[in-house]
Parts: structure tokens; C-alpha cells; sequence
């Protein structure tokens, strides 16, 4: 883990669950600053959306986070949240869980892209 990510770079954040918090841990992404503020974020079954939701803004509010991996699972219990914002930086990307496959219906990502792409239909 490094001391000081401005030399180093942007972090990348997670909110999931045990399994997709451990397999990312594992893949070096953690990080446990001076003040022991983590990038990360374990969900797990008496995890309240109001704590997923603050820890969801306050990683939306750190300088050092460049990218938010979210299970789609706990962006849908904060939704409004999540699809709310609408800045590149952080990016926020909606992940699968194994418990719960991925719906590319629900992105908000996606959504937006799809409406840049696809222009509306003209009636004549």
C-alpha cells in the first residue's frame, strides 16, 4: 500500500460485498490512508442503504478517487444517488455480484451513453 497517492496516482474505490471487496483486495487496490480511511466498503446483510449511500458521497467527495466499483445490487437500494451524478471523475461503474448477475437495464452509465448514441426518433 502506498503512503502517498498523489505521486502514485488515483485510487480506484469499491462497495460490494464480501466476495467482490476480497477478489479486489487481493488484486492490490486497497488502501488504508494516515487517517485509516479505506477505499473500500464490505456490505453485508444489516448494511442499511443509508450507509451504503454515505459511503457512496464521501467517496464521491474524496480528491484521490479517480473510479467508484459499485455491485448494481447496492446501486439500485441508492438509485436516485447513483443516477444523480453526472461527472467523469469520479467514474462509477456498476458491477455484478455473484449472487446477483448483472442488468444492463438498470446502469445509469449505460443509460446515459445509449441516449447520446441514439438520437430520438424524428417523426415526418
Amino acid at each position: 500500500m502506498s503512503t502517498n497517492t498523489e505521486d502514485l496516482g488515483r485510487l480506484l474505490a469499491v462497495i460490494g460485498d464480501e466476495d467482490t471487496c476480497v477478489g479486489f483486495l487481493l488484486g492490490g487496490i486497497g488502501e488504508v490512508g494516515e487517517d485509516r480511511k479505506t477505499n473500500f466498503m464490505v456490505v453485508e446483510r444489516d448494511t442499511t442503504p443509508k450507509q451504503v449511500e454515505e459511503c457512496f458521497k464521501k467517496f464521491l467527495r474524496r480528491p484521490d478517487i479517480a473510479i467508484i466499483l459499485i455491485n448494481q445490487v447496492y446501486a439500485d437500494m441508492i438509485r436516485p444517488t447513483v443516477d444523480a451524478h453526472n461527472l467523469a471523475v469520479p467514474t462509477v461503474l456498476e458491477i455484478p455480484s455473484k449472487q446477483h448477475p448483472y442488468d444492463s437495464s438498470r446502469d445509469s452509465i449505460l443509460k446515459r451513453a445509449q441516449r447520446v448514441i441514439s438520437p430520438p426518433e424524428r417523426h415526418y
